[in-house]
């Protein structure tokens, strides 16, 4: 049984997601903990709900990273770990850190990296005019949201979207990609080379996905040579885009 570590900062939406996904779809693995840097976060409250066992290491007036991502990295593995998945934790984690959990540390970004890596990647977004935006999993690597793509889940833009409404639409993708990745993971069907990443796919799986039906949320999966793998009636997108 593999275990898994979550580090949350926020709500934790994503952490719920992938537990839901654990739970129903009986993986070879369980949740050993869900690590806050805060103690108010609304991902602790929902963890415990769950009756996911939860931590706090405050990070509050932490000014030295070194020292509290060592405390970190002690504290997560001491559950040992063969995954940590980081659901909204927005804390830019050390080197060290990095490279004590090279290969078992994965993160969501809410942009179709490498485009607008960062903060405020809907803004940049809206900013930049784009017509496709979306969310990407990846392991995590020393340059900010910089590491090997896993999967990719493209929404559209909107005539009308500002950043609260876009960024709703690509979070529904992003609940949809993140459980996929992590179980990809754990089950070990994922070849490395270098950046690149390759899924060793079963009938019907892709490390894309484009959500056609964006205020409807109908999602749909293509093959790895573009086949639209959609029910026959499943709907497209209903409006303008940007």
């Amino acid at each position: 049984m593999k275990k898994i570590v979550i580090l949350v900062s926020g709500r934790g939406s994503n952490m719920i997601a992938i537990a839901d996904a654990c739970r129903r779809q009986g993986w070879p693995a369980q949740i050993v903990a869900v690590i806050a840097n805060r103690p108010d976060t609304q991902a602790l409250r929902d963890a415990s709900e769950l009756g996911l066992h939860t931590e706090v290491l405050d990070s509050t007036g932490a000014t030295d990273r070194a020292h509290y991502d060592a405390r970190l990295a002690d504290l997560v593995d001491g559950f040992e770990p063969s995954l940590v998945v980081l659901a909204g934790y927005m804390r830019i984690l050390s080197d060290a850190f990095v490279d004590r959990f090279e290969g078992r540390l994965v993160n969501i970004h809410p942009s179709l990296l490498p485009a607008f890596p960062g903060l405020r990647s809907h803004q940049q977004a809206l900013r930049a005019g784009v017509k496709i935006h979306g969310a990407t999993v990846h392991l995590v690597g020393r340059q900010l949201d910089g590491g090997p793509i896993i999967i990719q889940a493209a929404v559209p833009v909107l005539a009308g979207d500002d950043e609260q409404s876009l960024a709703a639409r690509v979070l529904r993708a992003e609940h949809r990609i993140y459980p996929l990745a992590v179980r990809w993971l754990i089950e070990e069907r994922l070849d490395f080379d270098e950046q690149t990443v390759r899924l060793r796919a079963q009938s019907g799986e892709s490390q894309w996905l484009t959500c056609f039906d964006a205020l409807e949320d109908e999602a749909v999966a293509l093959g790895a040579d573009g086949t639209d793998l959609r029910p026959v009636n499943a709907p497209c997108v209903s409006g303008a885009v940007r």
